[in-house]
């Protein structure tokens, strides 16, 4: 059983791939809970939920390749924009005029886009723990060629199209011990593997050429244009994206940064009483 069950769901077709969404609560204003990327689906957001359904009205949907979502073939399926379409096709289903934004990871993308482009549609925005190539990267996961056959399986040699085809719980296992380093986070990650083999490789490595098909000069380019609050929630113990990036982030939209001391990449599920308190004075201050 679900701790949480959304008051109606239902399919939004946007150009002949289905896009599965739910809706839980009723209060004003509406969130929006994004999809990251698709190596996961919207469960992700289940530690959220239950608190800020209990205040506001909430939306979620699974990112097109994931989930209860359809899995449509070929790179260009997958880019960037697709992901905007697919955001704004779930707030006309669902009747929500305007709405608050959250958004993790790759989220942070299609999300800073919508708020750019669309701002009549958007409020405010959340960003955890944003991927965007606004400072450099962690040096070790730029070692390892996705593609390339490798002589090695360690450490980020797991993130190749190779070993994903051979032993995809290995990286999945990898993966998501590296999203949680924090101590004691055994069920997250677990939880997290489990989600992460409903997506098969094959999709997830079509998901992965699309997002690096964004370009980050034009990415920059749109952060400017975005004119809402913007919050951006983000752990300096983070080993997939440097906090310096969230850092970035919250500059160059003129937003506000919170570091978390110690929190690794998904703080939303490994302290959600300290990042569901963010949230929710963000949507207050909004609101007001």
């Amino acid at each position: 059983m679900r701790a949480c069950e959304p008051s109606r769901d239902g399919f939004v077709d946007r150009q002949g791939v289905k896009i599965h969404y739910e809706v839980y609560g009723d209060g004003r204003p509406t969130i929006l809970l994004l999809p990251t990327w698709t190596i996961i689906h919207k469960r992700f957001w289940k530690m959220q939920l239950g608190y800020l359904s209990r205040h506001h009205r909430v939306v979620s949907f699974d990112g097109r390749g994931g989930g209860r979502s359809d899995r449509p073939s070929g790179v260009d399926a997958y880019v960037v924009d697709e992901y905007v379409g697919d955001t704004l096709a779930v707030l006309d289903a669902t009747g929500t005029e305007r709405a608050i934004l959250v958004a993790s990871s790759c989220g942070a993308l299609w999300g800073t886009i919508v708020a750019a482009d669309h701002p009549e549609r958007v409020d405010g925005i959340v960003h955890i723990a944003p991927a965007v190539g606004l400072a450099p990267g962690h040096p070790e996961r730029q070692v390892f060629g996705f593609d390339d056959e490798l002589e090695t399986v360690d450490g980020w040699a797991k993130y190749n199209l190779h070993l994903w085809r051979r032993d995809y719980r290995d990286f999945l296992e990898f993966f998501f011990a590296q999203c949680f380093s924090e101590p004691h986070s055994t069920k997250q990650i677990e939880d997290c593997v489990e989600w992460g083999l409903d997506i098969d490789p094959e999709t997830l490595a079509e998901t992965h050429r699309a997002i690096s098909l964004c370009r980050n000069q034009q990415f920059i380019e749109t952060c400017i244009r975005v004119r809402c609050p913007v919050l951006v929630i983000h752990g300096d113990g983070d080993r997939l994206r440097p906090h310096a990036q969230g850092a970035a982030l919250a500059q160059v939209t003129s937003g506000t940064l919170v570091t978390l001391e110690g929190a690794g990449h998904l703080p939303q599920a490994r302290d959600p009483v300290r990042v569901n308190l963010l949230i929710k004075q963000f949507v207050d201050q909004v609101g007001r």
